[in-house]
């Protein structure tokens, strides 16, 4: 990881490219209509999940300075949760933007020197955490999506997730 600033950063970068092809393999063979169902729970379904996902990766390359967004980001803007009645994108307009900001994700991260990372980010009233913390828990909360997803595959009679 010769190219990566900070040391702080190594496996950061080595989970981020684990997970990034993840997304494709959680989602493929997938069909729209059983990314929209919820089972008959109030659990979050495929479609949003992998949205959120994205705009996580959007977000992210935000806080580091990137203006853009993600197709659907009204749907996700503000940490928006499930919306009832609501039919959320095609899984190929998430994976199209997830291809579109994953270098450019990885290359900010890449640059970021530890004093970078030490810069506090606020997250509401009171509440603040250093960037290094913000990437962490980004980077958790990716695996624990994909595994969602992954959960998802199976409940609907899919072939698990393939890993190459």
């Amino acid at each position: 990881m010769e190219n990566v600033k900070s040391t702080r950063m190594q496996g950061i970068i080595a989970m981020y490219d684990l997970q990034t092809p993840f997304f494709e393999f959680v989602t493929e063979k997938i069909p729209h209509e059983d990314t929209q169902k919820r089972l008959d729970t109030k659990a979050n379904n495929i479609g949003w999940l992998a949205g959120a996902l994205v705009e996580q990766r959007f977000d992210l390359a935000r806080n580091l300075g990137y203006d853009g967004y993600q197709q659907a980001n009204e749907l996700f803007k503000e940490y928006k949760g499930i919306q009832d009645g609501v039919e959320y994108p095609q899984i190929s307009s998430y994976q199209e933007d997830w291809n579109k900001i994953s270098p450019i994700l990885k290359e900010s991260l890449s640059k970021l020197s530890d004093e970078e990372l030490e810069r506090r980010i606020d997250m509401g009233p009171e509440f603040s955490m250093s960037l290094y913390e913000l990437i962490t828990f980004t980077i958790y909360r990716e695996a624990n999506i994909i595994g969602q997803i992954a959960l998802w595959r199976r409940l609907l009679g899919h072939p698990g997730m393939r890993y190459m």
